[in-house]
This record gives structure tokens, C-alpha cells and sequence, in this order.
């Protein structure tokens, strides 16, 4: 591990931990509950503080702004966090909030995140591993975003809004209900295109694995019935299949949260 380089103009306050061969840049600004991992790089210009935690070997690109306080009415000075994973990539401009009361103080970003220049992360977000956010997504309060979701240039996403792991949603598109794991969004207001089939294949999943997939999504999507009986209906079909269980079970977990469906049901 190299050494930890801190350039002179950098302010760097009283109590941050910055651990073993981080790399501060000119004119940065780390707070004094900041804890930066190892490895950690913040090349210019960027702005770390509040109760923030970065993981090891994470850049961050310059004009970030990483817990500053929540754009909520409600926020009354609360002590409340953000916690960054290892090896994210935080490009020009990106902002993240700390969390609120509403939402137990937190907001998290997982592993292996690239976050392109200035999206938005609000207050109480908690977004998985491996989740790409392209420029200018903007995350509205309490968001769940999978892991390994891709999110388009431009995307607005409601709050309270849940996208599924390996969802692609297409750029510029207004999500204001919940895209199903391996799901695939486009428009305003936006509709289930389909399957993320591209995703799925960049993913290693089987050829079969992918076909039960396509025949369950169009049970579960079909215009018979009523979406809870199709559901069962899929479920008698597909009992052993592990991602059609995840979609089952993401639904579920929604209770009565409006999920996103293809345009031409009317569902």
C-alpha cells in the first residue's frame, strides 16, 4: 500500500480518518466525521462531510458533494449517515444525501458502484452492488435500487420507487412504480418494455434459464385474470425456477406499491 498523499491546499478537519494510501486532491474538503478507506482517492475540488463513510479504493471526481444535509422538509439537524462501498467510481458533480428519521438515518451505496456525473442520491436511498447510475439520474427520497440495475442518462425516479436487481431502465424515462428485477423500462411515464434480456446474458444466465424466464413473464404480464391470480399461476408453473421466484417475491414484498407493466395490458 502506498502512502497517503495529501495536497497543501486540501483542508482535511479535526477527527476524519483517512486511512493507509489515500490520495486527497488540490482544494478538497474532508469533514470531521468522515472515515475514507483505504486506498480511498478524492482528485479535486471535492467536498466529503458529515457522518460519511467511504470504502476502500473508491475515486471520486472533482465538485462532488457527499453528505451535505437531506433536501427534506422534515429534517430538523438529526444525526444521520452515509455509507459509500469499496471501489465505486463518483464522477463530476454527483451529489448523495444522508439519510432521515423516516428512513433509520441512512443512506447506503453499495460495491463496485460507477455513479456518472451529476445524479442526484437522495436522502434514504439504498442502492446495491454494482449498480451503474448514468449522468443526471436523479434518485428521489428512499429509492432501492438492485444490484446490477442500470439506470439511462436522465432517468427520474419517484420516491418510495423499488428497481429491481438487473432492471435496465432506458434514459430519460420517469419511473413512478416499481420495475421488476430483470426488467427492462422505457418512456414518460415510463412502461415494462420487456425483459432485460442483454443484461441477462452479460450476467452468465443460461439459454433455458432465460426462455422460462420469457414464458413466465408473459403469464404474469398476460390479460387474463387479475395480477395476484397470475401470479399463483406462474408460481404452480415455475415452482423451482430461481429467478422467476425473485420477480414473485419482489412483488410480493411491494403489498399494494403499483408495479410497472407493459403498455398494451392495461393493467
Amino acid at each position: 500500500m502506498s502512502e497517503t498523499v495529501i495536497h497543501p491546499t486540501a483542508i482535511i478537519e479535526d477527527g476524519a480518518e483517512i486511512g493507509p494510501g489515500c490520495r486527497i486532491g488540490p482544494f478538497c474538503l474532508v469533514g470531521p466525521q468522515v472515515k475514507l478507506g483505504a486506498g480511498c482517492e478524492l482528485l479535486s475540488h471535492v467536498v466529503v462531510t458529515g457522518d460519511t463513510t467511504i470504502g476502500a479504493r473508491t475515486r471520486i471526481f472533482p465538485f462532488a458533494a457527499i453528505g451535505h444535509p437531506p433536501q427534506d422538509l422534515k429534517y430538523n439537524g438529526e444525526p444521520t449517515r452515509v455509507v459509500i462501498g469499496e471501489e465505486c467510481i463518483i464522477r463530476e458533480s454527483v451529489t448523495v444525501h444522508p439519510g432521515t428519521r423516516a428512513g433509520d438515518f441512512l443512506t447506503t451505496v453499495g460495491d463496485r458502484c460507477f455513479i456518472l456525473a451529476y445524479a442526484h442520491v437522495a436522502h434514504d436511498c439504498r442502492i446495491g452492488n454494482n449498480v451503474v447510475l448514468s449522468n443526471t439520474v436523479m434518485l428521489a427520497g428512499h429509492c432501492i435500487i438492485g444490484d446490477y440495475a442500470i439506470l439511462g442518462g436522465g432517468v427520474g425516479v419517484h420516491q418510495f420507487v423499488r428497481i429491481g436487481h438487473h432492471a435496465f431502465i432506458g434514459g430519460m424515462s420517469a419511473i413512478e412504480k416499481d420495475v421488476i428485477p430483470y426488467g427492462m423500462a422505457v418512456g414518460n411515464r415510463a412502461f415494462l418494455a420487456g425483459l432485460n434480456i442483454v443484461g441477462l446474458r452479460r450476467r452468465g444466465f443460461s439459454r433455458d434459464s432465460i426462455h422460462e424466464l420469457r414464458r413466465a413473464y408473459r403469464l404474469l404480464f398476460a390479460n387474463e385474470g387479475t395480477l395476484k391470480e397470475r401470479m399463483e399461476d406462474v408460481a404452480t408453473d415455475h415452482p423451482d425456477h430461481v429467478t422467476v421466484g425473485e420477480i414473485l417475491a419482489f412483488i410480493r414484498a411491494g403489498g399494494d406499491r403499483s408495479v410497472l407493466t407493459p403498455r398494451e395490458t392495461g393493467i
